[in-house]
Protein backbone atom coordinates (compact mmCIF):
# COMPACT_ATOMS: atom_id res chain seq x y z
CA UNK A 1 0.00 0.00 0.00
CA UNK A 2 1.07 3.27 -0.96
CA UNK A 3 -0.16 5.81 0.84
CA UNK A 4 -0.10 9.78 0.56
CA UNK A 5 -3.47 11.71 1.98
CA UNK A 6 -5.00 14.60 -0.28
CA UNK A 7 -6.81 16.30 2.30
CA UNK A 8 -4.96 19.74 3.50
CA UNK A 9 -5.24 22.01 6.48
CA UNK A 10 -8.08 24.48 6.34
CA UNK A 11 -11.16 26.05 7.66
CA UNK A 12 -14.79 25.66 8.24
CA UNK A 13 -17.32 28.63 8.47
CA UNK A 14 -18.83 28.90 12.07
CA UNK A 15 -20.52 31.72 12.27
CA UNK A 16 -22.18 34.52 9.96
CA UNK A 17 -22.73 38.09 11.20
CA UNK A 18 -26.59 39.00 10.22
CA UNK A 19 -24.95 43.10 10.66
CA UNK A 20 -21.79 42.91 8.59
CA UNK A 21 -21.51 39.77 6.68
CA UNK A 22 -17.87 39.16 8.47
CA UNK A 23 -17.36 35.09 8.75
CA UNK A 24 -16.29 33.72 11.72
CA UNK A 25 -14.44 30.07 11.67
CA UNK A 26 -13.10 27.37 12.90
CA UNK A 27 -9.62 25.87 12.14
CA UNK A 28 -9.40 22.39 10.73
CA UNK A 29 -5.84 20.46 11.71
CA UNK A 30 -2.75 22.54 13.21
CA UNK A 31 -2.70 26.06 12.30
CA UNK A 32 -0.18 28.92 14.00
CA UNK A 33 -2.28 31.92 14.68
CA UNK A 34 0.61 34.27 13.39
CA UNK A 35 0.56 32.85 9.64
CA UNK A 36 -3.43 33.58 9.24
CA UNK A 37 -3.71 37.06 9.13
CA UNK A 38 -4.00 39.16 5.80
CA UNK A 39 -3.69 35.73 4.15
CA UNK A 40 -6.57 35.10 0.97
CA UNK A 41 -8.65 31.96 1.42
CA UNK A 42 -11.43 30.81 -0.93
CA UNK A 43 -15.10 30.59 0.73
CA UNK A 44 -16.69 27.37 -0.97
CA UNK A 45 -20.65 27.74 -0.95
CA UNK A 46 -23.18 25.63 -2.68
CA UNK A 47 -23.44 28.56 -5.24
CA UNK A 48 -19.89 28.80 -6.07
CA UNK A 49 -16.25 30.01 -4.87
CA UNK A 50 -15.81 33.34 -2.83
CA UNK A 51 -12.85 34.95 -2.34
CA UNK A 52 -11.90 35.92 0.82
CA UNK A 53 -9.73 37.83 3.54
CA UNK A 54 -8.73 36.72 7.02
CA UNK A 55 -8.43 39.96 8.63
CA UNK A 56 -8.92 41.62 12.56
CA UNK A 57 -9.41 45.21 14.36
CA UNK A 58 -6.49 47.34 12.04
CA UNK A 59 -3.15 48.46 14.38
CA UNK A 60 -4.72 51.68 14.15
CA UNK A 61 -6.86 50.95 16.52
CA UNK A 62 -5.40 48.79 19.04
CA UNK A 63 -4.40 50.20 22.43
CA UNK A 64 -0.67 50.04 23.08
CA UNK A 65 -0.49 47.24 24.92
CA UNK A 66 -2.49 45.26 22.45
CA UNK A 67 0.00 45.60 19.61
CA UNK A 68 2.30 43.87 21.91
CA UNK A 69 0.01 40.88 21.57
CA UNK A 70 -0.61 38.02 19.33
CA UNK A 71 -3.72 38.25 17.62
CA UNK A 72 -5.71 35.27 18.45
CA UNK A 73 -7.72 33.38 15.88
CA UNK A 74 -11.07 33.64 17.91
CA UNK A 75 -10.35 37.66 17.33
CA UNK A 76 -9.99 37.01 13.25
CA UNK A 77 -12.92 36.93 11.06
CA UNK A 78 -12.83 36.17 7.44
CA UNK A 79 -14.22 39.07 4.82
CA UNK A 80 -16.08 38.13 1.80
CA UNK A 81 -16.69 42.05 0.76
CA UNK A 82 -20.36 41.79 2.02
CA UNK A 83 -21.41 44.86 4.11
CA UNK A 84 -24.29 42.61 5.98
CA UNK A 85 -25.42 39.05 6.50
CA UNK A 86 -27.89 38.85 3.19
CA UNK A 87 -25.65 39.47 0.73
CA UNK A 88 -23.66 36.38 2.35
CA UNK A 89 -26.64 34.68 2.02
CA UNK A 90 -26.87 35.83 -1.24
CA UNK A 91 -23.83 33.95 -2.28
CA UNK A 92 -24.82 30.92 -0.57
CA UNK A 93 -22.35 30.69 2.00
CA UNK A 94 -23.81 29.12 5.25
CA UNK A 95 -22.41 27.61 8.90
CA UNK A 96 -20.16 24.30 8.02
CA UNK A 97 -19.02 25.34 4.47
CA UNK A 98 -15.35 24.85 3.94
CA UNK A 99 -12.55 27.40 3.52
CA UNK A 100 -9.57 26.78 1.92
CA UNK A 101 -5.96 28.58 1.35
CA UNK A 102 -5.60 30.49 -1.57
CA UNK A 103 -1.92 30.20 -2.70
CA UNK A 104 -0.98 29.85 -6.92
CA UNK A 105 1.55 27.05 -7.19
CA UNK A 106 4.68 28.59 -9.05
CA UNK A 107 7.98 27.50 -9.42
CA UNK A 108 11.51 29.82 -7.81
CA UNK A 109 15.19 29.30 -8.14
CA UNK A 110 15.57 28.69 -11.48
CA UNK A 111 13.01 26.36 -11.31
CA UNK A 112 14.45 23.93 -8.71
CA UNK A 113 12.01 24.86 -5.85
CA UNK A 114 8.63 24.75 -6.22
CA UNK A 115 6.00 26.41 -3.94
CA UNK A 116 2.42 26.23 -3.28
CA UNK A 117 0.27 25.33 -0.89
CA UNK A 118 -1.45 21.57 0.22
CA UNK A 119 1.94 19.81 -0.47
CA UNK A 120 1.16 18.42 3.05
CA UNK A 121 0.64 15.60 1.52
CA UNK A 122 -0.89 15.87 -2.24
CA UNK A 123 2.91 15.69 -3.25
CA UNK A 124 2.52 12.25 -1.17
CA UNK A 125 -0.44 11.33 -3.06
CA UNK A 126 1.32 12.27 -6.54
CA UNK A 127 4.27 9.87 -5.53
CA UNK A 128 2.25 6.95 -5.03
CA UNK A 129 0.41 7.70 -8.67
CA UNK A 130 3.66 7.77 -10.32
CA UNK A 131 5.49 5.54 -8.75
CA UNK A 132 2.71 3.35 -9.99
CA UNK A 133 2.71 4.56 -13.28
CA UNK A 134 6.30 4.44 -13.73
CA UNK A 135 6.54 1.06 -12.77
CA UNK A 136 3.41 -0.44 -14.98
CA UNK A 137 4.46 1.66 -18.37
CA UNK A 138 8.06 0.33 -17.41
CA UNK A 139 7.06 -3.47 -17.42
CA UNK A 140 8.13 -4.22 -14.10
CA UNK A 141 8.48 -7.40 -13.02
CA UNK A 142 8.01 -6.91 -9.24
CA UNK A 143 6.03 -9.27 -7.70
CA UNK A 144 3.51 -7.27 -5.92
CA UNK A 145 -0.02 -5.71 -5.91
CA UNK A 146 0.24 -2.19 -5.33
CA UNK A 147 -2.49 -0.22 -4.41
CA UNK A 148 -2.52 3.23 -4.27
CA UNK A 149 -4.45 5.29 -1.23
CA UNK A 150 -5.33 9.04 -1.28
CA UNK A 151 -6.67 9.34 2.12
CA UNK A 152 -8.67 11.72 4.03
CA UNK A 153 -9.22 13.47 7.03
CA UNK A 154 -5.66 12.97 7.95
CA UNK A 155 -5.15 16.21 9.38
CA UNK A 156 -7.71 16.04 11.33
CA UNK A 157 -6.96 12.02 13.10
CA UNK A 158 -5.95 9.95 10.79
CA UNK A 159 -9.04 8.79 9.74
CA UNK A 160 -8.97 8.13 6.09
CA UNK A 161 -5.90 5.86 6.85
CA UNK A 162 -7.90 3.46 9.17
CA UNK A 163 -10.88 2.55 6.49
CA UNK A 164 -8.09 2.47 3.74
CA UNK A 165 -6.52 -0.29 5.33
CA UNK A 166 -9.67 -2.33 5.37
CA UNK A 167 -10.18 -1.80 2.06
CA UNK A 168 -6.71 -3.03 0.78
CA UNK A 169 -5.76 -5.23 3.83
CA UNK A 170 -1.98 -4.49 3.05
CA UNK A 171 1.03 -6.96 4.14
CA UNK A 172 3.45 -3.74 3.91
CA UNK A 173 2.66 -0.28 3.94
CA UNK A 174 4.60 2.71 2.39
CA UNK A 175 3.28 6.29 3.40
CA UNK A 176 4.41 9.14 1.47
CA UNK A 177 4.61 12.42 3.07
CA UNK A 178 6.44 15.77 3.99
CA UNK A 179 8.64 16.29 6.57
CA UNK A 180 9.27 19.47 8.68
CA UNK A 181 12.85 21.12 6.64
CA UNK A 182 14.75 22.26 9.40
CA UNK A 183 16.54 24.50 7.30
CA UNK A 184 15.46 27.69 8.28
CA UNK A 185 16.44 29.95 11.40
CA UNK A 186 15.76 29.43 14.65
CA UNK A 187 15.65 25.52 14.09
CA UNK A 188 18.30 23.06 16.00
CA UNK A 189 19.10 19.94 14.32
CA UNK A 190 17.72 17.90 17.37
CA UNK A 191 13.95 19.74 16.54
CA UNK A 192 14.12 18.81 12.82
CA UNK A 193 17.18 17.20 10.63
CA UNK A 194 15.87 17.24 6.97
CA UNK A 195 17.28 19.65 4.60
CA UNK A 196 15.94 21.24 1.48
CA UNK A 197 18.12 19.23 -1.51
CA UNK A 198 19.35 16.68 0.59
CA UNK A 199 17.26 13.55 -0.42
CA UNK A 200 14.04 11.59 1.02
CA UNK A 201 13.77 11.26 4.79
CA UNK A 202 13.51 8.37 6.21
CA UNK A 203 11.14 8.57 9.86
CA UNK A 204 12.92 6.62 12.18
CA UNK A 205 10.04 8.18 15.03
CA UNK A 206 7.39 10.15 15.60
CA UNK A 207 4.62 10.67 18.15
CA UNK A 208 1.78 8.09 16.53
CA UNK A 209 4.63 5.29 15.38
CA UNK A 210 7.95 3.72 15.87
CA UNK A 211 8.45 2.15 12.39
CA UNK A 212 9.09 -1.31 11.97
CA UNK A 213 12.84 -1.85 12.48
CA UNK A 214 13.39 -4.09 9.99
CA UNK A 215 11.85 -2.36 7.33
CA UNK A 216 13.29 1.22 8.17
CA UNK A 217 16.97 -1.17 7.65
CA UNK A 218 15.47 -2.68 4.11
CA UNK A 219 15.12 1.11 3.06
CA UNK A 220 18.01 2.25 4.27
CA UNK A 221 20.10 -0.79 2.46
CA UNK A 222 18.00 -0.24 -0.62
CA UNK A 223 18.24 3.73 -0.81
CA UNK A 224 22.62 3.21 -0.19
CA UNK A 225 22.49 0.38 -2.85
CA UNK A 226 20.68 2.08 -5.34
CA UNK A 227 23.01 5.38 -4.53
CA UNK A 228 19.95 7.48 -3.66
CA UNK A 229 20.65 10.23 -1.02
CA UNK A 230 18.59 9.97 2.06
CA UNK A 231 18.13 11.90 5.40
CA UNK A 232 17.04 9.84 8.79
CA UNK A 233 13.96 11.83 10.45
CA UNK A 234 13.19 12.57 13.97
CA UNK A 235 9.93 13.88 14.91
CA UNK A 236 8.69 14.46 18.46
CA UNK A 237 5.61 15.58 17.82
CA UNK A 238 2.81 14.72 15.28
CA UNK A 239 2.15 11.41 12.96
CA UNK A 240 1.27 10.07 9.62
CA UNK A 241 -1.25 7.89 8.18
CA UNK A 242 1.15 4.96 9.33
CA UNK A 243 0.25 5.98 12.74
CA UNK A 244 -3.34 4.02 11.66
CA UNK A 245 -2.08 1.79 9.29
CA UNK A 246 0.50 -0.06 11.10
CA UNK A 247 -2.32 -1.17 14.00
CA UNK A 248 -4.40 -2.38 11.26
CA UNK A 249 -5.74 -5.90 12.62
CA UNK A 250 -2.33 -7.82 13.93
CA UNK A 251 -0.11 -5.18 12.67
CA UNK A 252 1.11 -3.85 9.36
CA UNK A 253 5.20 -3.25 8.76
CA UNK A 254 4.99 0.36 7.61
CA UNK A 255 7.89 3.03 6.36
CA UNK A 256 7.88 6.52 6.10
CA UNK A 257 9.15 7.86 3.28
CA UNK A 258 9.07 11.84 3.17
CA UNK A 259 9.95 14.95 0.99
CA UNK A 260 11.58 17.91 3.24
CA UNK A 261 9.34 20.91 2.71
CA UNK A 262 9.58 24.45 4.43
CA UNK A 263 6.37 26.09 5.92
CA UNK A 264 4.01 23.42 6.36
CA UNK A 265 0.86 24.05 7.28
CA UNK A 266 0.52 27.60 6.27
CA UNK A 267 -0.36 29.18 3.17
CA UNK A 268 2.35 28.20 0.99
CA UNK A 269 5.13 25.66 1.32
CA UNK A 270 8.29 25.12 -0.41
CA UNK A 271 9.94 22.23 -1.43
CA UNK A 272 12.98 20.44 -3.83
CA UNK A 273 11.99 18.86 -7.39
CA UNK A 274 14.92 16.63 -6.59
CA UNK A 275 14.22 15.32 -3.49
CA UNK A 276 10.62 15.12 -5.30
CA UNK A 277 12.22 12.74 -7.92
CA UNK A 278 14.66 11.03 -5.64
CA UNK A 279 11.47 10.09 -3.68
CA UNK A 280 9.82 8.97 -6.68
CA UNK A 281 13.64 6.47 -7.27
CA UNK A 282 13.66 5.14 -3.38
CA UNK A 283 9.64 4.56 -3.66
CA UNK A 284 9.94 2.82 -6.85
CA UNK A 285 13.33 0.59 -5.69
CA UNK A 286 11.63 -0.47 -2.72
CA UNK A 287 8.71 -1.81 -4.52
CA UNK A 288 10.42 -3.59 -7.56
CA UNK A 289 12.42 -4.74 -4.38
CA UNK A 290 10.42 -6.55 -1.92
CA UNK A 291 8.67 -9.79 -2.54
CA UNK A 292 7.08 -12.20 0.19
CA UNK A 293 9.94 -13.55 1.45
CA UNK A 294 11.12 -10.10 2.42
CA UNK A 295 8.15 -9.03 3.95
CA UNK A 296 7.71 -11.95 6.51
CA UNK A 297 11.16 -11.16 7.57
CA UNK A 298 9.77 -8.07 8.68
CA UNK A 299 7.76 -9.37 11.56
CA UNK A 300 9.94 -13.27 11.80
CA UNK A 301 11.18 -14.08 15.12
Amino acid sequence: MLAGHVDEVGFVVASIEKDNGFLGFSTLGGWFDQVLLAQRVIVRSKKGDFMGLIASKPPHLLKPEELNQVVKKDDMFIDVGASEGSEVEKMGIRIGDPVVPYSPFMLVNDGKIAMGKAFDDRVGAVVAAEVTRRLAEAGSKHPNTIYGAATVQEEVGLRGAMTSAYVVEPDAAIVLEVDIAGDIPGIKPREANAKLGKGPSILTYDASMIPNQAFKEFTIQTAEAEKIPYQLSSVAKGGTDAGRIHLHKTGCPSIVISIPTRHIHSHAGLLSLSDLSNTIALTSKLVERMDKKIVDSFTSL
